[in-house]
Parts: C-alpha cells; structure tokens; sequence
C-alpha cells in the first residue's frame, strides 16, 4: 500500500512538472506568438498562474500515507531550523538578481499597453547577468530552493517523496534551460558554463577554461 502511494505521488508530481515545462518550451511560445501576435505579453503571467494551479491539483490528487520518516528533537530541530532561514536568506540573495516584475509577468503587461512590446521577446525579456550567487553557481535559486525545502526537523513521506521529485525535476530543468540559455546567448553563455559549477560551488564544471568576460546587460 505504502509503494503504491510513493508512485502514486511521484507519477502526478511528474505528470505536473511536464505540463509546466511544456507550457515553456520555446516552441510552444512562438507557436502561440503566431496565433495571438502581441497579446504574448500575457503569457508569462497565465504561465505562472497555471502553474499555481497545476500544483494545487497535484498536492491536492496526491495520497499522504501518515507516515513520519523522522522527527528532530532539541537541540537538532533549532539547528536545522537556524540552516533553514539561513538558506532562506540564500534565495533571497540569488532572487536579487533577477527582475521579480518581469519574472511574474506584470512588466510584460505593462509594456503592452504601452505599445512598447517586442514580440521577439515572446513572453519575457532575458538579460545575462553574471553577479550575485550566480556568481558561484548557475542555478543559486534552485540550490537554495533545495536546501530550504530539505532541511526540516521533521519530515512526512509524502514530503520526502515530492522533495526527492523536486530534486529530480530541478537538475532536469537545470539542463533544459541552459539549452534555452544557449540558443539565446551562445559562447557567452558556453563561457560561463566552463567557469562556474551547476549547483554545488566549487563542483564540477565543463572541460575547458575560458576567461570568462560576460556583459552584463542593463
């Protein structure tokens, strides 16, 4: 009963993170671009609502076996809270970097209104900036995701299961949007790749060095 519930959880979790990476694979955007024309600008925040909402089905379709895998007690649940916050202020830090209004789609909305959106854009502006935590790993936001979501004095199966799916999904993702990241930027990007680890600082990177000389754009 316990395993049919631990895939019941990993197959609905996966069946959600499908959706939301087909729902921003760059071809699905352009084709919609083609359909809609400007009215792309929307996109990003139906993205992100969908989202929300694709996740709430899950977390609410998904079994939770009333299991306990461990419980901290004193003096190592107040340790493992203190690294919480600590990982908190962590995704604080790497989010600094990132432009929150266009992440969530408003500023896309305001520049169609304006008259003033690139349909090129599709559904959201990209600049490379190599500051902050992304200077010490590509993906700060996930890592710091995983510690946040991960250090927990006490942990359910469920939130195992779905933790460990998380995990899976974010180093998947990691992989497909440094494809996008690519495509867009190029050796710029590639650069960057061989000079900075994925997600552990100080891990491994990809063969070659490069001077790494990336502008940031404004």
């Amino acid at each position: 009963m316990i395993a049919l519930e631990i895939a019941a959880i990993a197959i609905l979790f996966f069946l959600f993170a499908y959706s939301h990476t087909w729902l921003a694979s760059s071809k699905i955007k352009k084709n919609i671009a083609e359909k809609i024309g400007g009215k792309i600008a929307f996109y990003r925040l139906f993205y992100n609502l969908s989202s929300l909402l694709f996740f709430s089905v899950f977390y609410f379709l998904s079994p939770k076996p009333d299991v306990v895998v461990y419980d901290l007690h004193y003096p190592y649940d107040i340790i493992t809270f203190i690294l919480q916050v600590l990982s908190l202020i962590g995704l604080i830090w790497s989010a600094k970097s990132i432009d929150m209004m266009e992440f969530l789609g408003v500023k896309q909305i305001e520049r169609y209104l304006n008259s003033s959106y690139n349909i090129d854009d599709l559904d959201e502006q990209q600049a490379l900036k190599i500051e902050g935590a992304f200077k010490f790993v590509r993906h700060p936001i996930y890592l710091f995701s995983i510690l946040f979501l991960g250090l927990r004095p006490t942990m359910s199966l469920f939130y195992l299961v779905m933790f460990i799916c998380i995990i899976i999904y974010f180093y998947a993702g990691s992989i497909y949007e440094e494809r996008k990241l690519i495509e867009k930027f190029g050796n710029e990007y590639r650069e960057y790749q061989n000079r900075v680890a994925r997600m552990i600082p100080g891990g491994k990177v990809r063969g070659t060095k490069y001077d790494l000389r990336i502008k940031t754009k404004k």
